[in-house]
């Protein structure tokens, strides 16, 4: 591997089976422990592999067309993978969760990533060089944010649900008995991102951001770029986390002012 001048070194298939040792050395590690984690390491890796050269291919193909057409149903199928894998970590359920969750990305992920595109970056917002990182970024976070909302939502109505009634009886407003709950549901599922911004640079050097060093950008301007992202993604998460929780509140509660009974379910 030889550094190039203005551009990130090149890898070779030999650069690629080297790193390979790393994974390799945390397998033995795994053996040596007991831990019982070499399969599923090896598992891991291969997945890695195989997903990440299928993303690459098919992004060089989206980027030589250069239309909006294939950005957006990229963008649109990354929205739904990510919603489905928020909905697969939440231990309780409710009719429709997985299209609410789809609906909250969609809206806090597209709009965020072309915000930034359009008005901050000031590129077409569907430049696919631009807009699918962003959007992966966004959807990694957001996922993330949507499942601990959900999860505090739900499990917070299904184990407070007779504290709740009680307030219901006693002349309380559906928002007076549930906004503690969906509060502190915006907030848990908001920590991670805030954890992150407290650190960025001091502790971690961001993906994006060591990625641009990588290629012989000006530190100063990877710096700026991941000030960017990072609000963004503070932005896309609050939004996220917001919506998913008042989506919850609307679903749990009726017009009437009641807990819909049997309406939250556990995960079978």
């Amino acid at each position: 591997m030889t550094a190039l001048n203005g551009s990130v070194a090149p890898l070779s298939p030999f650069d690629l089976v080297t790193a390979t040792g790393l994974v390799v050395a945390a397998g033995l590690v795994s053996l040596g422990l007991r831990l019982g984690l070499e399969k599923r390491l090896a598992i891991a890796a291969v997945r890695t592999v195989v997903q990440l050269l299928l993303v690459g291919y098919i992004l060089r193909f989206v980027f030589d067309l250069n239309h909006p057409a294939p950005v957006v149903a990229i963008m649109l199928v990354m929205t739904f993978i990510a919603g489905h894998a928020a909905v697969q970590r939440v231990t309780r359920r409710f009719p429709g969760m997985l299209v609410y969750a789809f609906i909250t990305l969609v809206l806090s992920g597209l709009i965020t990533t072309f915000v930034v595109t359009g008005l901050i970056i000031r590129v077409t917002p569907w430049r696919p060089q631009y807009a699918i990182p962003l959007l992966g970024m966004i959807l990694g976070n957001g996922l993330t944010g949507i499942s601990i909302s959900l999860d505090l939502a739900l499990e917070s109505f299904a184990e407070r649900r007779n504290e709740i009634e009680m307030e219901l009886a006693l002349g309380a407003t559906r928002w007076e008995a549930a906004q503690r709950p969906l509060r502190e549901s915006v907030r848990r599922g908001m920590i991670p991102i805030i954890n992150s911004m407290t650190v960025v640079g001091i502790v971690s050097l961001p993906g994006m951001m060591t990625g641009q060093i990588l290629s012989n950008t000006d530190p100063l301007t990877a710096v700026k770029y991941q000030i960017v992202v990072m609000f963004m993604l503070a932005a896309a998460t609050s939004l996220a986390c917001m919506l998913s929780t008042m989506i919850v509140f609307s679903r749990c509660f009726n017009a009437r002012h009641q807990l819909r009974q049997g309406f939250i379910t556990r995960k079978g």
